[in-house]
Parts: C-alpha cells; structure tokens; sequence
C-alpha cells in the first residue's frame, strides 16, 4: 500500500489549483528530459564535432526531425487514448476493466513498435529523398534516422507505461527514469563525439541506449506495481472490447499527430530549399520551441487525465473547472517562458552552432513562435480536455484542417510569393487560432451538457432520499 499512497492522487477530491500544479510540474520535467535526448545530440554536434562536418551533421539531425516524430507520433495519440480510458475507469473505481486496459494497451504497443522499428530501417533513404534532404546532408541523416529507428520499440513502451502511471496521478517516477535516461544520453553522447570521433551515427547510437533503459524501467515500475495497474507478462494480450475504447480516442489522435507531422515534412521541404545554414538555424529553433512545447504538451495531458477521471466518478463540476485552471496555467508558464527565450534567443541558438548565419536564421522563426506560442498551448488543452471527456474524432476533423491542410495550401499559396522563413512559419498562430476557436466552442457546448447533467443527477438523488 505504501507504493500507491506515495505515488498516486485522487483526482476527484481536494485542492484542483494545488492537484494540477503538483501533477503538471513533474510532466513538465520528464517532457523535457525527453527533448534533451534530440537537444543533446544537435548541442554536442555543434560543439564538439569537427568543423568541416559540423554544419552537416547539425542539418542532418534537423532533416530527420519531422520523419522519425512520425514512427512514434501515432503512439502518442495511442498513449492518449490509454490515459483517457484508464483514468475514466480509474475514477469510476472499475478495477477489472483497468487491468484490461494495461494489458491492451501493453501488447499493442509492443507489436507495433517493431513494425514501426521495420518501416523506419527500410525506408530511411527513401523518404529523406523524398524530402529533397541535399546530397551532402543525405547520408548522415539517412544513417541517423536507421540507428534511431532501431529503438522505436522501447519509445513506444515508455510513452504507455508513462500514460498508465499518469492516470493514476503519478507523474514522478516517470520523471525521475527519464531523468537517469537522460543523463545517460549526454554523457554517451560526449563519449562517441569527442573519444570516438563520430558524428551523427554516435549520437543516434546514444539516444537509442538511453531510449532501451527508459523503456525498461518504465515496465520495471508496472510490473512491481500493487493494484490494478500492476504488469503482468503473461496476460498479455487483445482484449478487444477494452482496446476498441482505447483506439476510439487514440487511432483518431495519432492520426491527427501523423498528418500534423506530414505537414512538417512539407514545411521541413520548404525550409530545405533555402540551404544547409537555414536547416541548421531552423532544426535549432525547433530544439528551442521544444522546450516551450513541454508546457503545451504537458497540460494536453494533464486536461486529459483530471477531466478523464472526474467524468468517470461523475464530478462535473470539477471537470469544468480542472479545464479552467489547466488553460490558465498553461497561458501563464508560456508567456513567461516564451519571453524569456525572445530575450536570450540569440545565446540559445548560439549553444546549439556558433556561426551568426545559423543563427540568424534561428531567430527568424523563433521570434514568431514565442510571440503566439500560448495560442497552440490554449488549442492543445482544449483538445486534450475534450479527449479526457472521450471526444476524440471531432477535434482530430479541426486539428487536422488547421495544422495539416491549412498549412499545406499556405506553402503553395502564400510562401511562392514571399519566399523567407517569416512567411512560411507565419501558418502556425494562423492555424493554432482557428482550432482553439472551433474546439474551444464544442468544449463550452459540452461542458453546459455536463453541468446540467449533473444538476439533474443531484435533483433525482434529492427526491429519492425524501
């Protein structure tokens, strides 16, 4: 018992401004230890490598940014979909269908994660190329990418287990194992780089080490849990009814993830055409946005598992207002990080290549995206609150018109005319507005369902009792 008292939180009962701070910080602390695993390798190239290869291999690692998010973008929504219905159950206190889902869950994640692993070793080359990645930027991003493959799997496995325990309340322990992984990563990093004097193919190789210990100590924790949520391997497997649940949320996530990713190929594809110091500058600033990303990230998840919970124990009230504390601390954490990165911009970009041509290209879309940053951190709590609800197609259908299609047809409308990075980075606030604002009402809609649901639930229990 002493494991679940020290690590679990009871979501539908206490503080909710308190709750949600205690549960976002350590999420935001293990979203960053996991940027730093793609941080490290792009800082320590920059730093470390030779200098005749270190321009090609910082562009190289950048080029393959948006195709390896793609292997594992669709487990993240599949992650979220395991949340979601993990935390629902968790709060209706339905032990038996919470095993069902770990179980699931689990076994889905494994098979797929070596198909995934297969399709990333195959078809490395091939879609680089599709990409228009420069020759002289084209084996080492290819080689990167099939060593970074190789590790997909055991992602895949940290993403669920980290969802499962987050349903719980329990955002520590996958803190402090991507912490140790993390650590991990840098210092391997250092070693191939500086002693064995390799480049891209070195830091891939370290990022993969540390990924199969994140993995392995994630499940570590399932297994030794004590509850519902405890691993076991030999039950492993489909439990179709409880994994139809968990694909309603999460196939229609990671699709949205995919295609938001496919319209990074397409942006990644721009950015190429202007030259190797503009895909150094740019996978820069993306390392940097990143880190701001972990706040949006993290109250995507946070919205997710306290909505997820208190609509399973019937807790309307405190549904609407998880969703209005997650939104304000989102606004707030992003605002003054976003400055403090507008104001250090230049130093950042410098950690990751000190040549002022990169840099000046970093700060041309940095400075965009800090400026409306809190926008994508408004639409990503909306979406993950109305996935905790179990709506999960509806947002995916805006999300994906306004991160995907919209952003395609901007690069072949808008950027022909004014071909720099300011125009072409310009459709993420555009698109980030529109799906805040088309969300943002379904979730207003629902919520007022919900609050009267649950006055009308109080009304019947009062008549009952008298």
């Amino acid at each position: 018992m002493g494991n679940k008292k020290k690590y679990q939180m009871d979501m539908c009962h206490g503080s909710l401004f308190r709750q949600i701070f205690q549960f976002s910080l350590p999420l935001m602390g293990t979203n960053i230890m996991a940027l730093l695993f793609h941080a490290s390798d792009l800082v320590v190239l920059g730093q470390f490598a030779s200098p005749e290869v270190r321009t090609a291999a910082t562009a190289a690692v950048g080029a393959t940014s948006a195709l390896y998010v793609l292997f594992i973008i669709f487990f993240s929504g599949f992650s979220a979909g395991v949340n979601a219905i993990a935390a629902r159950y968790i709060g209706a206190k339905n032990e038996k269908k919470v095993v069902l889902t770990v179980h699931s869950s689990i076994a889905l994640g494994l098979y797929g994660g070596i198909i995934f692993m297969i399709l990333g070793v195959l078809l490395s080359e091939t879609a680089l190329r599709w990409m228009g990645t420069p020759e002289d930027v084209l084996p080492k991003a290819t080689i990167y990418l099939q060593i970074y493959s190789i590790g997909i799997p055991f992602a895949v496995l940290y993403m669920i287990g980290a969802a499962l325990l987050r349903a719980v309340g329990d955002t520590k322990r996958p803190l402090i194992y991507i912490t140790v992984s993390g650590v991990v990563n840098v210092v391997l990093n250092l070693f191939f780089v500086t002693v064995c004097k390799m480049d891209a193919a070195g830091v891939a190789i370290a990022t993969k080490i540390s990924t199969l210990l994140s993995g392995i100590l994630i499940l570590r924790a399932l297994c030794n849990f004590e509850g519902a949520l405890k691993l076991n391997f030999r039950k492993l497997r489909f439990h179709w009814e409880t994994l139809k649940e968990i694909l309603w949320i999460g196939v229609p996530a990671g699709f949205q993830g995919a295609l938001y990713t496919v319209s990074n190929v397409f942006i990644q594809s721009s950015v190429n055409s202007l030259g190797s110091a503009a895909m150094a500058g740019n996978a820069a600033s993306q390392s940097l946005e990143g880190l701001i990303n972990v706040v949006s990230s993290s109250y995507y998840q946070t919205a997710m598992s306290f909505t997820g919970q208190n609509f399973g124990g019937h807790k309307y009230k405190r549904v609407v207002k998880s969703i209005l504390i997650c939104l304000f601390y989102t606004a707030a954490f992003l605002m003054v990080s976003c400055g403090i990165f507008l104001i250090f911009g230049r130093q950042l970009l410098g950690l990751y290549n000190p040549d002022t041509t990169v840099i000046n290209w970093g700060m041309e879309r940095l400075v965009i995206m800090m400026c409306s940053y809190f926008l994508c951190g408004i639409s990503d709590t909306i979406t993950g609150a109305l996935r905790g609800l179990g709506y999960s197609v509806l947002p995916t259908i805006t999300t994906i018109m306004g991160t995907c299609v919209l952003r395609i047809v901007w690069i072949f409308t808008v950027f022909p005319g004014y071909r720099n990075l300011y125009s072409l980075i310009a459709s993420y606030p555009v698109s980030w507005t529109l799906i805040a604002l088309c969300n943002g009402m379904t979730l207003f809609f629902i919520c007022r369902n919900l609050l009267r649901q649950g006055k009308l639930r109080k009304e019947r229990t009062f008549t009952l009792q008298h």
